[in-house]
């Protein structure tokens, strides 16, 4: 009887089995009720009958034979066999027989039957039970109610190297390391209290025997209880997904890499960014030190070497140590450090277990660690394009798992992705540096000396932009001690761009030489833009989805004696003007159209300027067009023009500062100038008949003025330009003149009359008895020109004051 079960779910329990009783002739000697209820025949029907004739039909004998010889044999036997109902249908039986010996040596043989379709159905339960703890690959672990282990499967066994059965009684989570077994026996507590399962939740591990080996566990848990209610314990099923859960992670890691490196053309950003990725995902602390050409976006050479300069770098925790070298600092490695080897070879080097002291506090192996700590290392390359552009090293401290085969793996993965970010980036710093170089030297280098203004000018190059920009601006010495301010705006961005602002700015230099009016400068500007815009299309290098060519301008020019100042402006932005008591006005000048339209005029106004008024000139850069309304950006201008005295430096840095962001998106241009005037006794002008004793008159009361001024030295060579240029205009003008000496930073001879002719300069021949004026006149002066005005023209000359040229 010791065999029955009393399972609940047992077929073969006392209160669930069908039981009867044979003697050693096979007659029913004993029968209960549940017997009854299955095959139909009650006790007086079967008892002192041979089971073989009530129970058995004749065609099923055989079977029925073969089973009783096999009992005998064995002493007992299992299995399924069909009798015969009193209904007369056949029914299905599942069958459990083993003999009884009794006194006198009486042997009789006891039977418990079930249906069939229940013993099936419990054998697979048996069958699934003994799987799991004899074959299955997932841990099972049975708790006790007081927390101690009361069975374990063999794959906790395989895992743990400690046989099932030394298990039982053990505390739970006995063979965790301690800080793990606490939260084991937390999580068994909690479950085994609130009766909530828990299902699939990742836990991180560690087992007594390997500390160091982090492993990753998927649990669930459920209470056990038996029919009344009472709790009998926690079981939980335990798999280990370490690989599984690496795997998964380095998957997330290349894809967040693919999102977070290489997101602009920075070299150091990219650098900064993979060490970030790195750190905590794969290592505590992670540095990227790249070869100084590079950072500088120089052009590489097979086997190039050279200084290496540590471009990112990135640590765990707030109070962990930061690196040795500071980032943007040279690092200097060993010869027989791994990083020299690896920048070397261009191989990787994966010290899985590096030797306690082998970052000491002294020497200079414990200046490349950036913890004492450190126990695992890796160091790959950053090779692209064939090239070794500078070495990533990782570095674990904190997480008790040494860098693995997969890590270095991933690790080289990740660096060569990046690398060729980096790589990018640096042929894009080689291409805008080169570009960079270009514009500069396209741009005016220093302000001319001229005592018109005083100037301070900006130019900052867009920073989140790809190519070049063409704004520019320019500060041009015109005669009669005046001064042409221009600021101008190319469309489009890139060398094209580049290259056309420096052919208007070569144009502007030429049209200002001779001294055209504003508007005469704008309208051949728009000529010249109109025929580059012709030469590009006819060659067929229009930018896609870009305007052939265009530009805006903007063009003035400030006479310091008049302090007069007239200006156009062709599709530019308006200037700002600072009066001295600080009141800014956005100048109201006709718009006119860009450069490059054609056909329409340009308007010129002419204004007077106090001394010691701001005149500001500026491209839309300065005002943020691209992200803000134009008028809220002109008023932060004029808002930071309200302080005239200031010094001009100071008076741009507080624009830009106001209104430029440290990475402007559009190429910013600003010039401001203060303006001037020359004291009325540093200028003489006298108005003189169309006489012939003018020239004698003028070189009297050149004479006298130089005197005056203490420049005696200049007096011979002034008086005689003055009296050959009055000369000319007696002879071929026909009206009056007038002579006007101006004392500045040269001296400046001007004589004016109503006359267009143009002067003409030519070699006389020996036997003529004029023509030599003008050659004398040229041979004499430092610069020499011809402007014209509405009311005719100006031939002017200019002498250094510090001596003569003859």
């Amino acid at each position: 009887m010791t065999e029955l079960s009393e399972g609940h779910d047992d077929p073969f329990a006392l209160h669930l089995a069908a039981l009867a009783v044979l003697d050693d002739r096979g007659v029913v000697v004993g029968w209960n009720r549940r017997a009854q209820e299955l095959l139909g025949y009650p006790d007086t029907a079967v008892i002192g009958r041979r089971a073989f004739e009530v129970l058995v039909d004749p065609r099923d004998l055989p079977a029925v034979t073969e089973a009783a010889a096999n009992c005998r044999r064995a002493g007992g036997w299992f299995g399924v066999l069909t009798l015969r109902h009193r209904d007369g249908r056949l029914v299905e039986m599942g069958l459990r027989a083993h003999d009884l010996s009794r006194d006198a040596g009486v042997r009789e043989w006891f039977l418990a039957g079930a249906p069939a379709v229940d013993v099936l159905e419990w054998q697979r339960d048996r069958a699934v039970l003994d799987g799991l703890y004899r074959r299955s690959p997932v841990g099972l672990v049975v708790h006790g109610p007081d927390l101690s282990l009361l069975r374990v499967n063999r794959a906790i066994e395989r895992v743990t190297g400690v046989p099932a059965a030394d298990f039982r009684g053990l505390p739970t989570g006995c063979f965790l390391v301690a800080d793990d077994a606490r939260k084991a026996v937390d999580r068994v507590r909690q479950v085994m209290e609130t009766g909530r399962p828990l299902v699939y939740s990742e836990q991180f591990v560690r087992l007594e025997r390997d500390p160091a080996r982090e492993r990753v566990a998927m649990v669930s848990s459920f209470r056990m209880e038996d029919p009344s209610g009472r709790i009998l314990g926690v079981a939980e099923m335990i798999e280990d997904i370490t690989e599984r859960h690496r795997a998964q992670h380095r998957l997330a890691l290349l894809d967040q890499a693919g999102s977070r490196i290489g997101t602009t053309l920075d070299v150091g950003e990219t650098a900064r960014e993979l060490a970030e990725v790195m750190v905590p995902h794969l290592a505590d602390h992670a540095s990227v030190d790249l070869l100084q050409s590079v950072t500088r976006g120089e052009e590489l050479a097979p086997a190039l070497a050279g200084p290496v300069v540590r471009v990112g770098a990135c640590g765990v925790g707030a109070q962990q140590p930061s690196p040795p070298h500071p980032q943007g600092e040279p690092v200097e490695f060993g010869s027989d450090t791994p990083q020299a080897r690896c920048l070397a070879e261009g191989r990787p080097v994966l010290e899985a277990v590096l030797p306690p002291d082998r970052f000491s506090t002294e020497g200079r192996l414990g200046a490349q660690a950036p913890d004492l700590g450190v126990h695992s290392l890796i160091v790959v390359p950053l090779a692209a394009r064939g090239l070794v552009l500078g070495v990533m090293t990782l570095w674990r401290s904190r997480r008790p798992d040494s860098f693995e085969v997969d890590d270095l793996t991933l690790a080289q993965e990740l660096a060569s992705r990046a690398a060729v970010a980096i790589d990018n980036a640096r042929r894009y710093t080689q291409q805008q540096q080169t570009a960079f170089t270009l514009q500069s030297s396209l741009l005016p280098r220093a302000v001319p000396d001229q005592s018109a203004v005083e100037v301070a000018l900006r130019y900052l190059p867009a920073s989140a932009a790809p190519g070049l920009g063409g704004d520019w601006f320019d500060v041009i010495a015109l005669s009669g001690a005046r001064v042409a301010l221009v600021v101008g705006d190319v469309v489009g961005r890139g060398i094209h761009a580049a290259a056309t602002m420096g052919r208007l700015r070569t144009a502007v230099h030429t049209l200002a030489s001779l001294d055209l009016e504003p508007d005469e400068v704008l309208s051949r500007l728009d000529d010249l833009v109109l025929l580059l815009a012709a030469e590009q299309e006819a060659a067929g290098e229009r930018p896609v989805d870009e305007q052939v060519v265009g530009a805006t301008c903007l063009y003035a020019v400030y006479d310091p004696v008049s302090r007069r100042c007239s200006l156009a402006r062709a599709g530019h932005l308006p200037p700002v003007v600072t009066a001295p008591d600080g009141h800014v006005e956005l100048l109201d000048l006709p718009a006119g159209p860009p450069l490059g339209l054609g056909g329409l005029p340009f308007e010129a106004r002419e204004i007077e300027l106090a001394e010691g008024s701001l005149l500001c000139l500026y491209t839309n850069g300065v005002i943020g067009e691209r992200h803000f309304d134009a008028d809220v950006g002109l008023t932060k201008l004029c808002a930071a023009l309200t302080r005239p005295a200031d010094a001009l430096e100071q008076t741009c840095q507080a624009v830009l500062d106001a209104l430029v962001p440290s990475r402007p998106s559009d190429d910013v241009a600003l010039l401001i100038a203060r303006t001037r005037t020359l004291p009325p006794d540093d200028v003489a002008s006298w108005r003189l008949p169309p006489e012939a004793t003018s020239a004698a008159r003028a070189r009297e009361l050149t004479t006298a003025k130089l005197t005056e001024w203490g420049l005696e030295h200049l007096a011979f060579t002034t008086e005689l330009i003055a009296s050959e240029l009055v000369t000319n205009v007696y002879r071929y003008a026909g009206g009056p003149a007038t002579l006007r000496l101006i004392r500045e930073r040269r001296l400046v001879c001007e004589v004016s009359d109503t006359s267009h002719t143009s002067p003409h300069l030519r070699r006389a021949r020996t036997t003529d008895e004029g023509g030599r004026g003008l050659f004398l006149v040229a041979q004499m002066t430092e610069r020499w020109g011809t402007r014209y005005t509405r009311e005719g023209k100006t031939v002017w000359t200019e002498q250094p004051l510090t001596g003569t040229l003859v």
